[in-house]
């Protein structure tokens, strides 16, 4: 039986994200999910779940400067630090809001060549799959389309399930977007069907 997440980020714009808990509620949805959550108190993301009877279904590793135009760190080999620190606080706030999967962005390679931007992404998921499975949480990756986000390094299904297989954790797997599925290569049901 499918069951459907509403996302904060994109649903519900008319009132304030804090407001949007409620709305969710009202529209009846049970799960709702929101990119980062960081921004917030995690107390005060807590009470809204709790008060509104929801389920935090998802949220997303820190990106870097959203702002300023990033779309995750996870390949990028200068920032290992950095992410190595957002995987501490996001397992705080997954721990905080009852969250049991976090996704991971792989941002763009910059100016890394692709062997040592997949080599570092590798070596960023084997990390962060230890760590969150150590607080009993799913880490996912999904492939974006480079059309929404240029330049983006995982963009493939194909290409999720190598990493998937060169990081051999249990607790890794696709977060599978047939959006994005269908804007890069489309034939979606054949490569659901493969992976």
């Amino acid at each position: 039986m499918l069951r459907f997440a509403a996302n904060l980020g994109m649903l519900f714009t008319e009132v304030d994200f804090l407001e949007r808990f409620a709305s969710a509620r009202a529209a009846g949805f049970r799960g709702v999910e929101y990119p980062f959550p960081y921004a917030h108190d995690k107390e005060t993301l807590a009470e809204r779940l709790r008060d509104n009877g929801l389920e935090q279904v998802l949220i997303n590793l820190p990106p870097g400067d959203w702002a300023g135009g990033e779309r995750g760190i996870a390949c990028q080999p200068e920032r290992r630090g950095e992410f190595r620190d957002g995987v501490g606080l996001a397992i705080e706030y997954a721990k905080a809001l009852a969250c049991q999967r976090v996704n991971c962005l792989a941002g763009t390679a910059r100016d890394a060549p692709h062997a040592l931007a997949f080599d570092t992404f590798v070596e960023n998921l084997r990390f962060a799959a230890v760590e969150l499975g150590a607080a009993g949480i799913q880490l996912l990756i999904e492939p974006i389309n480079t059309r929404d986000m240029p330049d983006f390094f995982l963009s493939d299904s194909a290409q999720a399930l190598t990493l998937i297989e060169a990081v051999g954790a249990a607790n890794l797997g696709l977060q599978y977007d047939i959006y994005h599925r269908q804007v890069m290569r489309g034939d979606v049901a054949r490569d659901i069907e493969r992976c």
